[in-house]
């Protein structure tokens, strides 16, 4: 396995100090890398788009809380962490599955926008996505906690990017259920947990979310759902539905991770492995076996 780690200081730097009119250039630059996470769209993307849509700052606002943003990543040493992390992530992945191929990773550390409401006190500060084998974006504002579970947020990424490599669970867009992306996020967490405790539990859900039976039940009555496009209420709440301009459907943010992460547990202490063992656990197996657990049924209405 190869991880590049990409210089993404240098970068974010340079664009800060060259003229606004050069900008959006040096934005496409640094996530050029990063483009073969759109092979499968005719034509590629804009990545300046990619960088907006991933609560990138803004290189039009005002420069100066980035550079000090810039200067905090710095400080905390988070490039040499990721690629630490990384490492440790891919041995306990490979201690816990013999054979388990990890695939080469590019991997892109960004400064989100400050100035957007939904990123910094909704997601606080957190948006990452490592659901394309070879790939992992992570978008962060540098407050104490994101900085704190910074290993964790990247083995949760790195979860995702091996249970989704060619050789793991095939993700199609057209017959994928809201299921599978809810015990895929419960995996990832309940893997980072297993590497750093209760630091591994992503933080914009809070603990209320995550001991709420109606929560639980609400959640589980929409794992038959499919269509991407419904499943960002189901998964990361009400509130960035309606950013994105999804229908809501009464469930707080991040309700699909604490539903993932109880569905995931259950289904663990039955069989006695851990979120590492599973990583390549079909989506019904680990129904077949938590929801009983749990006194809940699936709803298989289509």
């Amino acid at each position: 396995m190869t991880i590049s780690v990409i210089d993404s200081a240098s970068s974010m730097r340079q664009v800060l100090a060259t003229t606004p009119s050069q900008r959006t250039d040096l934005i496409r630059e640094m996530w050029a890398p990063m483009a073969g996470m759109y092979h499968f769209i005719p034509g590629g993307v804009d990545m300046a788009n990619v960088h907006r849509q991933n609560f990138g700052f803004d290189w039009d606002g005002a420069t100066e809380p980035i550079r000090e943003g810039l200067e905090r990543l710095i400080e905390a040493d988070v490039w040499n962490r990721i690629t630490k992390a990384l490492k440790s992530g891919a041995a306990a992945l490979r201690s816990a599955n013999l054979g388990i191929e990890v695939p080469d990773l590019k991997v892109l550390l960004i400064l989100g926008n400050p100035e957007n409401k939904h990123f910094i006190d909704e997601v606080q500060g957190l948006s990452a996505f490592g659901g394309i084998s070879g790939y992992i974006t992570i978008t962060i504002w540098p407050t104490p906690q994101v900085l704190k579970r910074l290993e964790a947020i990247v083995v949760h990424e790195l979860h995702h990017n091996v249970r989704y490599s060619p050789d793991g669970i095939m993700w199609d867009p057209l017959t994928v259920t809201v299921g599978e992306q809810v015990i895929s996020e419960g995996l990832a967490d309940v893997f980072a947990a297993e590497m750093f405790g209760d630091s591994g539990y992503t933080h914009f859900v809070s603990a209320s979310t995550y001991s709420d039976d109606e929560v639980l039940a609400k959640v589980v009555s929409g794992l038959h759902i499919t269509g991407m496009q419904n499943f960002t209420a189901w998964v990361h709440g009400d509130a960035t539905a309606r950013l994105l301009g999804a229908d809501p459907v009464g469930l707080p943010t991040g309700a699909g991770y604490a539903a993932g992460a109880r569905l995931v547990q259950a289904y663990l202490d039955s069989t006695g492995t851990t979120a590492a063992q599973s990583i390549g656990t079909p989506l019904d197996e680990v129904l077949r076996v938590a929801l009983p657990r749990l006194g809940l049924r699936l709803n298989r209405e289509q």
